[in-house]
């Protein structure tokens, strides 16, 4: 009992900031303390950059308007590389494309692009081969880190937000890939696709981010196995729970998603959960929004790992030990065990 109490604490009553542990397919050693029935962290691994940018390797980052997607461009931006920063809201002047037009740097260019558009997405590949000193060489790395999210248990989510979803975090990923092999393939360069913790273990009300990052690995282990014999590295980031940093939902945001979730429900459906039921889980998911680690270096780092490393890993876990335990636990341990401890 005291076992389970201590796996389901939240993660405000935990000690420790978020730190990035990193596995090989063959599995790494990993230490981890235990004192006093809490878990403190052990510190943070520093990453060497082996593979040098000099010579401005190129790197396309998706969903730099904000969020990780923004730091990684001026991050990767210092350490040498040639940066495009793929910015939904570019056509828009939105403040984050601005911030980083304004460093007015032949080595980072914004472009348009929305993932869910085919033609933005080829016009995007052109724009990189026109900018390219040599496009026969390719181009080093892509970074699939646009995504969005949404809540919602099942019976409150409609085909609609789960096809939108989808349509950004998975096949987004996929379209922009595909797109962009030809040039990493001659680059014998890197594909770093950014998915979740949640893309390992399913959480109540969450179905429609669950699913397209369930996704997005999979899509990854089959990519990784093609691209082996062909030079190409495949890495995963799984970052854990950065609510506070991204600022992924605010309680207006989620007000605004409750109002029209209860609106689009089918009458059967109001009637058999109640108003106060769903309000309560509203509620809920309201107390997450200033929940989580506001230091995303540990992705950051994760990131630039996978893309410089000779030897980058096949999984990045930047996430604190309390959710690096939980995954372990939900992914390797009977299920009826887990569900004891998180769920029931």
């Amino acid at each position: 009992m005291m076992l389970a109490a201590c796996l389901s604490r939240p993660l405000s009553q935990l000690p420790g900031k978020a730190t990035s542990i990193c596995g090989r397919e063959n599995g790494m050693r990993r230490a981890l303390l235990l004192c006093s029935a809490s878990f403190t962290p052990i510190s943070r691994r520093t990453y060497a950059s082996e593979v040098n940018p000099a010579g401005s390797k190129a790197v396309l980052i998706t969903g730099c308007d904000s969020g990780f997607g923004f730091s990684l461009a001026k991050h990767l931006h210092s350490k040498g590389f040639l940066v495009f920063a793929g910015c939904l809201m570019k056509d828009k002047g939105d403040a984050g494309v601005q911030e980083l037009d304004n460093l007015k740097s032949d080595r980072l260019r914004t472009i348009q692009l929305n993932v869910c558009n085919s033609e933005e997405v080829e016009k995007a590949v052109a724009t990189v081969q026109s900018i390219l000193d040599d496009p026969e060489k390719g181009m080093w790395g892509l970074v699939n880190n646009a995504g969005i999210s949404t809540f919602g248990e099942v019976e409150f989510t409609s085909m609609e937000t789960y096809k939108e979803v989808a349509e950004v975090n998975l096949w987004g990923t996929v379209r922009t890939t595909k797109s962009f092999l030809p040039l990493l393939r001659r680059a014998k360069g890197r594909v770093v696709n950014i998915s979740s913790m949640l893309g390992r273990m399913a959480n109540p009300a969450r179905s429609p981010y669950c699913i397209t990052k369930f996704g997005v690995e999979a899509f990854s282990d089959c990519l990784r196995y093609e691209m082996y014999p062909l030079g190409v590295k495949v890495s995963v980031v799984e970052p854990g729970n950065f609510i506070a940093a991204t600022s992924l939902y605010s309680p207006e945001r989620i007000q605004a998603i409750a109002k029209k979730m209860w609106d689009d429900l089918p009458e059967v459906v109001r009637k058999d959960y109640g108003r106060k039921y769903f309000d309560e889980k509203i509620a809920k998911m309201e107390t997450y929004c200033n929940s989580g680690s506001t230091d995303t270096s540990s992705v950051i780092d994760a990131v630039t790992h996978a893309l410089t490393a000779s030897t980058p890993y096949t999984r990045y876990h930047p996430m604190d030990y309390y959710w690096w335990l939980r995954m372990q636990i939900m992914t390797h341990m009977p299920g009826a065990v887990s569900d004891m401890i998180y769920i029931h």
